[in-house]
């Protein structure tokens, strides 16, 4: 009998075209728009490689860790090449900067660095910073330097190689490098972050699915919900049946979406798969839980529960950073409570705790959380569902 209404209701979930709407055809429309909307905000964001003029004299030329930095920072075989530079004179550069080929110029003057802008930007603060930067760089080479002759004076070495001391502190010092681990290969992007309040959605629509499985048991909703009522089957095997039913929809329409993302939208969910897929199958399960308590806890019609579930859903992806990433922010350092207890957060959490951790310890907390959320809506769901009595049918 079991296996009986669980076809049965696998069948008639299916032919709801509200249902197939929301769980299947939604989530992949809202994902084409936001695939359309924010792809390119990050291509135009990207750091464009900066046109720069340095005048070539005998300071310059002489100033061995200005001369090697900027020949890395422009070599055009790297990826990393941040700089187009023009190695010329003074007067050339003067006219490259006002005929705007240029942002600046960078001059030695009485061996101290000068960078010569003619506006204030983005691009002019970047070589600014650069330049500042190698020049912190050069007194502590000098002071390294100064260091390792004090050494070898004070032990009695006073024939000094002082090319080769100098020569080995700017290699102490260029290759102090601040060594980050990239977990996922690729930084989190705004598109990532909104595909990630999406799954967060899906998972917590599947409470159409537990609502409209519920709602066929009840007999104050439904006919068929009479006749299971008076029927001599256990009552909690044709729930069963209804809840895996609907659970097996809703994975059906989560894995829609990632193929879907994958393979049309070139989504890149990282090296850790398969763990955005378990997290959102238990997200799934606790949305279903969360469709599951609300039919059995609010008494009235179909569209009303509809209603209810369709605006906590969207209320809990708003917290989560649906609408924007900052109000995630904002909730998480005022109220952090409402989080906390928020579905939608614990599933766009677990799934940033893979980014941005090279631990998995925030990702099973709210793998846990999630679960006990989804026992809990079971659990209230089920005491509802014992103390229902009818005085006739």
């Amino acid at each position: 009998m079991f296996i009986h209404h669980f076809k049965y209701s696998l069948k008639t979930l299916l032919r709801s075209k509200m249902l197939i709407f929301w769980t299947f055809a939604f989530p992949i429309i809202l994902g084409t728009f936001f695939n359309m909307a924010f792809s390119d905000i990050e291509k135009n964001e990207q750091l464009d490689i900066i046109d720069i003029a340095i005048v070539n004299n005998d300071s310059f030329k002489n100033n061995t860790l200005f001369k090697e930095s900027f020949k890395k920072l422009g070599d055009k075989k790297r990826e990393e090449q941040l700089f187009n530079i023009h190695y010329t004179t003074e007067k050339r550069a003067k006219k490259l900067l006002a005929d705007k080929k240029v942002t600046g110029y960078l001059i030695f003057q009485d061996a101290t660095p000068t960078v010569v802008v003619s506006t204030n930007g983005i691009n002019e603060t970047i070589f600014k910073s650069i330049t500042e930067e190698v020049s912190q760089n050069a007194k502590m080479v000098e002071n390294v330097a100064a260091d390792e002759i004090k050494q070898q004076a004070m032990i009695g070495q006073y024939n000094i190689d002082y090319e080769s001391i100098y020569k080995d502190s700017i290699k102490q010092v260029t290759n102090q490098e601040v060594v980050l681990k990239d977990v996922s290969n690729n930084n989190l992007s705004y598109t990532m972050i909104e595909f990630y309040t999406l799954i967060a959605m899906t998972c917590l629509y599947g409470g159409l699915l537990g609502m409209i499985a519920i709602n066929s048991t009840l007999a104050n909703m439904s006919n068929n919900g009479k006749r299971v009522s008076v029927s001599p089957i256990k009552k909690s095997t044709l729930i069963l049946g209804s809840l895996l039913a609907s659970y097996l929809i809703q994975l059906i329409g989560l894995a829609l979406l990632f193929i879907y993302t994958i393979f049309v939208l070139k989504v890149d969910y990282g090296n850790n798969l398969f763990l955005v897929l378990l997290l959102a199958s238990i997200g799934a399960l606790a949305g279903l839980s969360l469709g599951l308590s609300t039919a059995t806890l609010i008494k009235s019609n179909d569209n009303i529960k509809t209603g209810i579930i369709i605006s906590i859903t969207m209320l809990c992806c708003f917290f989560s950073g649906m609408m924007g990433i900052t109000m995630k922010y904002i909730i998480d350092k005022n109220i952090p409570i409402i989080n906390k207890l928020n579905p939608a957060s614990m599933i766009t959490d677990g799934l940033y705790s893979l980014y941005y951790y090279d631990t998995l310890d925030r990702y099973f907390f709210n793998i846990v959380s999630l679960l006990i959320f989804a026992l809990i809506m079971f659990i209230l769901s089920l005491v509802s569902l014992r103390r229902q009595k009818y005085d006739s049918i």
